[in-house]
């Protein structure tokens, strides 16, 4: 990962920045963890992780959600920063605002070294949004009633694991995909492409992407 490069982020519209804050605000609700803003030229990919495996041997897909964003000024900046970081910043912003200044203090995350690939992906479909809607509220169901009411670690992990990790159909897409998706407020009333790239999926629909690596284990 190379080194903080920018102070701030300027973007090209301030509806970026509120679009942002969304995505930052519904990941934070998911897992108050880190978020990677990863610039290059005049975007910017902003990456969250919603699930990845935590005990060794786990079959906890590592689902991701990615949003990018028009920047105005060109950035080569790679960083991994609290979400709860940003969020203190974007709430600072006014109405018209574009710019975001990057926290100071950066977090690891080993989710952050997985990265998931650039090209090579394949169209193998698409999936409707009503379809991966039913889905994930299923699951969310289901783990509900997995799960007692002082789970340990250890039941929450494996909920997770055998609900997440479950394959929504024959093309192997994990259901934890649904979940991010809903999750992050991508879903719609239109469809999600669904490409493959090797142990990786992704759906992209209009509000951003879902990117899903299939496979046991710690990362």
């Amino acid at each position: 990962m190379s080194d903080l490069l920018t102070s701030s982020f300027r973007f090209a519209d301030s509806q970026d920045l509120a679009d942002l804050k969304t995505f930052a605000t519904r990941a934070k609700a998911i897992d108050d963890g880190a978020i990677r803003l990863q610039a290059a030229g005049s975007v910017l990919a902003a990456y969250v992780c919603v699930l990845r495996p935590r005990l060794l041997g786990e079959s906890t897909p590592t689902i991701l959600g990615l949003r990018t964003m028009a920047l105005a000024e060109a950035s080569a900046t790679d960083v991994t920063v609290a979400l709860s970081a940003v969020l203190d910043r974007l709430a600072r912003a006014g109405q018209d605002d574009v710019e975001l200044p990057v926290p100071p203090s950066t977090v690891s995350e080993s989710w952050t070294g997985v990265g998931a690939p650039r090209s090579g992906w394949e169209l193998i479909g698409s999936r409707p949004d009503a379809e991966l809607r039913a889905a994930a509220e299923a699951g969310i169901a289901e783990v509900a009633g997995i799960v007692p009411d002082r789970p340990g670690a250890l039941i929450v992990n494996n909920a997770r694991a055998a609900v997440w990790g479950r394959e929504l159909d024959a093309s192997g897409l994990p259901a934890g995909a649904a979940f991010a998706a809903l999750a992050l407020g991508f879903l719609a009333d239109g469809d999600q492409k669904l490409y493959r790239a090797g142990r990786w999926f992704r759906l992209t629909g209009s509000r951003g992407h879902v990117l899903a690596r299939t496979g046991s284990g710690l990362l």
